[in-house]
């Protein structure tokens, strides 16, 4: 009899061979899961950066406007997408802290537009104490729409609101 070395193939089945078994497989849905909300909150952060350096309204042209007056307080009708947009109310939540505006924005151009307001909380000395901006997107001609500017900075002190900007863009 001669002696025969062992073929590959022969012998016993090693994993993942038939009559071998595999370990379970790792499943990586929660990882997925988190990428998928941090691209998404990426896209969210470019897509605002990129309307605010383009910014402009229907004619191409950005339609900028300094600080506004106080709330309720309007000297005069301001023409342009600043026109547009008048604070109906300003206060700091007792709870919270945060400072927040409610703005009505009245299209008034000729076509439907998407609106981004800069809105900064004051104090009474006209130091900034906090910012935020809000938006609203396809106001029809003639249309308004009620947002809301809302802080997350903790700010004690009684707060004026005052708009520092607003871009209107054709929808």
């Amino acid at each position: 009899m001669s002696h025969q070395e062992p073929q590959p193939g022969w012998g016993a089945p090693t994993p993942g061979q038939a009559g071998g078994s595999l370990p379970p497989r790792k499943r990586n849905t929660g990882r997925i899961i988190g990428f998928s909300c941090l691209g998404v909150i990426a896209l969210v952060v470019v897509l605002t950066v990129a309307v605010l350096a383009i910014g402009g309204d229907g004619d191409d042209a950005p339609e900028r406007r300094t600080p506004s007056s106080p709330a309720g307080e309007r000297p005069q009708e301001e023409s342009g997408a600043r026109g547009d947009v008048r604070i109906t109310a300003c206060e700091v939540d007792p709870q919270t802290k945060w400072p927040s505006a409610e703005l009505l924005v009245t299209n008034r151009s000729s076509k439907s537009s998407d609106y981004l307001v800069h809105v900064e909380f004051v104090d009474a000395s006209g130091k900034r104490l906090s910012e935020a901006y809000t938006s609203t997107n396809d106001v029809a001609p003639e249309q308004r729409s009620k947002v809301t500017a809302q802080s997350l900075d903790q700010v004690t002190a009684k707060v004026t609101c005052r708009i520092v900007d607003v871009t209107r863009r054709a929808s």
